[in-house]
């Protein structure tokens, strides 16, 4: 069998061409990416404080709540069936997928405001990153480069979108790279121009000098107490969140695979509407029971602050257990979101119960959630550690040796629990396999 033909190495101005590039696609990557952002969020705040205000409402009433999210299915099911692209990715699928086709990008997004502005329990960043690739393709289908540089570029543009969520280049730049780990030492040809695209663009969400920069809409925490010394009973509990986290995310992607099963039943449309309904009733019967229906629906990352803060472990179970079923059906219903978010509120929610209980630091109940939730839902490591020190910032910078703890925790946990069910569904198949027929 003959060996594969290696690429050619990529000359030294080819390669600063590429840099150049990524540089230029920050920009437009970053405008969408704010424009995308600000948009959903304006259209949430319509649809969930102000039209609750002219109907004479302090708060979204119930049949809002349960309503609001069955029209956002009815927006996906008509991305889906009526644009190219399927509405982008599956988030049950994680962030795997092949770079999506510029026709695809009017789908994506209308899939996208359907889930993220109407209370669906997904993320913003599978659609960012899919938005961002399509700036990288739309480049380098003007600039007339090849295969390989393409693929470097559409993942720059990624970067750059990204950053708009995470606050900053580091964190979705790391993020993007564990994702490419797959791909060997073709990952360092993405780096560079992926960075230079990521730091561009985030100028764009700042500004310089007297510009002041676009409004970016990312997840952020503030008024957290200072977290100093290190205890071995947080690290305890670290172990402890990160073992739960890991189990619970385990049970929402398993849930959310028999429920993606009904899809060959009753089709895409009916489960997506069934799905809504189920996620509007799921937050309305939590505020029935006390609890914010605000906090059940979306994605978990403006709510954090809320559940972190809430001093009833009777109110932060309702919230879990409601979040949880939430995102298990979104996951599987065919809404189009990303999958991180959620985990993460799932986490602190978890690690929460020890603030009620053992007075452990918010801070640090923080750090350890969000790095056992992240890494639980991308099966990554450095970037769950990353995001998490930077959300703390410098008052917890002594609790990121608990995240590090969760992360890693979280992480052995999936991957026994993937490797028991992988050798599981192997001796299933053996079982079910007919033995051959005697020769003769």
């Amino acid at each position: 069998m003959s060996e594969p033909a290696q690429q050619p190495e990529m000359s030294a101005w080819g390669y600063l061409r590429l840099v150049l590039l990524g540089a230029v696609i920050g920009i437009p990557a970053a405008l969408l990416a704010s424009v995308f952002l600000a948009f959903v969020h304006d259209l949430e705040h319509w649809l969930w404080h102000d039209l609750p205000h002219h109907l004479h409402e302090s708060s979204p009433p119930w049949y809002l709540v349960i309503g609001l999210p069955v029209a956002g299915a009815c927006l996906v099911a008509i991305a889906r069936r009526f644009l190219p692209g399927d509405g982008g990715h599956s988030p049950l699928h994680g962030f795997a997928g092949k770079p999506p086709l510029i026709s695809y990008a009017p789908g994506i997004a209308l899939a996208a405001i359907g889930t993220l502005s109407f209370g669906a329990v997904l993320g913003p960043e599978g659609p960012l990153i899919a938005l961002g690739a399509v700036v990288g393709i739309v480049v380098t289908r003007l600039a007339r480069l090849g295969a390989r540089e393409s693929a470097v570029l559409g993942s720059a543009g990624s970067f750059a979108a990204i950053s708009a969520l995470f606050g900053g280049p580091i964190v979705g730049g790391v993020l993007m790279m564990e994702g490419a780990i797959g791909f060997g030492a073709s990952t360092i040809a993405i780096l560079l121009p992926g960075f230079v695209a990521a730091g561009v663009g985030y100028i764009v969400f700042v500004g310089f000098g007297d510009w002041g920069g676009l409004h970016a809409q990312a997840i952020s925490f503030t008024g957290l107490p200072p977290y100093t010394g290190v205890h071995i009973g947080d690290t305890s509990l670290a172990i402890v969140v990160g073992v739960l986290t890991a189990c619970v995310v385990v049970l929402v992607r398993r849930f959310a695979v028999s429920v993606s099963d009904g899809e060959k039943r009753i089709g895409m449309p009916v489960l997506l509407i069934l799905g809504g309904l189920a996620v509007g009733l799921l937050a309305q019967t939590a505020s029935w029971l006390g609890a914010d229906a605000e906090e059940v629906l979306f994605s978990g990352q403006a709510g954090v602050p809320a559940v972190v803060a809430e001093d009833s472990a009777k109110i932060v179970l309702i919230v879990l257990v409601a979040k949880a079923l939430a995102y298990a059906v979104c996951l599987g219903c065919g809404f189009r979101g990303g999958p991180v978010f959620p985990a993460i509120f799932l986490g602190v929610a978890l690690a929460t119960f020890a603030v009620i209980w053992l007075d452990v630091s918010p801070t640090a109940a923080v750090a350890v959630g969000t790095a056992a939730g992240m890494a639980a839902a991308t099966r990554m490591l450095l970037t769950p550690i990353l995001f998490a020190a930077l959300l703390v910032g410098p008052a917890g910078v002594d609790a990121v040796p608990d995240a590090v703890v969760a992360a890693a925790t979280a992480w052995i946990v999936i991957a026994v629990l993937d490797r028991r069910r992988k050798a599981h569904e192997g001796s299933d198949a053996a079982v079910a396999e007919p033995a051959p027929a005697p020769a003769g």
